[in-house]
Order: structure tokens, then sequence, then C-alpha cells
């Protein structure tokens, strides 16, 4: 039987920094948990998850997952659910890539993740080149986003070249 609650995580919190631990093991494609979704609101903050073009959601304990751009989770916004990347080891800190939900960061960061693949800023997909945001999983509202603003550049050329 798959658990898809969150008591099979726990919160680390080592001088003042949070992390989101596993108990337990998972393979690759595994359900997690459900993401809360009970208190929706249309602004971000530090605690929330960003699960549709202007909605945000508050998700309680998993508000301690960093960021990584290697991530071993994915925040699967349509479903409400958060699955294994790969296979995650018990007692292993949980990450995923903050870009994959989050258009515009309330908050940017320096990232420290020293994945080979690293982004360096973490400031939401709207600042990430293409070739970036394709290798990594993207929420849906986000590959709308991305569409949204590569036709209105279009349309922005097209009135700079007057035609």
């Amino acid at each position: 039987m798959v658990s898809t609650t969150m008591e099979t995580l726990s919160i680390r919190t080592e001088n003042k920094f949070r992390t989101l631990i596993t108990k337990q093991t998972y393979k690759k494609g595994e359900v997690i948990c459900v993401m809360p979704s009970e208190n929706i609101m249309d602004k971000p903050n530090r605690f929330t998850v960003q699960i549709a073009k202007d909605k945000h959601t508050h998700v309680g304990k998993l508000a301690a997952l960093n960021h990584s751009c290697d991530p071993n989770v994915i925040l699967d916004t349509e479903n409400m659910l958060m699955i294994a990347r790969r296979d995650i080891e018990k007692g292993e800190e949980l990450s995923f890539f903050y870009p994959s939900t989050e258009w515009e960061m309330q908050a940017p960061f320096i990232c420290l993740c020293g994945a080979t693949n690293c982004i360096h800023v973490v400031a939401g997909a709207r600042f990430l080149p293409l070739s970036t945001l394709e290798t990594q999983y993207l929420s849906k509202h986000i590959r709308e986003q991305m569409i949204d603003l590569l036709n209105n550049t279009k349309q922005h050329l097209k009135k700079i070249q007057g035609k």
C-alpha cells in the first residue's frame, strides 16, 4: 500500500534552517503525499506553492521543501501530488525545482545546490532561458505562461518592426 499522507515526512531544523526529510524509501514515480489545497490565495509568500496563474496554496509541512537544480521530487500541481523524481532513500532530504511551479518568486535567492546544471539565481521560471526550463518538469501553468510570454514577445517584435 502506498501512503499519501505527510506522516512519512519530518522537518529537521538546524541553525534555524529547515529541511524536509523522508522517513521511508520511495521508488521513482511513486506518490509521496497529497499537497494541501485548503488555503488558496492570490498572492505568494514563503510558505506557498503556485498552483495556477493566480493561485497559490499554503502547503503546511511541505513549506520546508528546499530548492535544488537537481531535485528528487516533483510537485504535480494539476493532481496536487508530490512524486518521487528518482529513487529516494530513507532519511534523505527532499527538494524540488522551485521554477517548476513558481513564475515569479516573491523573494529571489542565490542557489548554492552545487548541481552541475545550477541556475545560480532562483527568481522564477519567467527569468530562465527555455534551454534551462526544457530539462525540468514544469507545471501546466508555467508552460502556459511561457507560451504567453513567447507570443507576446513575437507581437511586440512585429510592432517594433512595423509589421
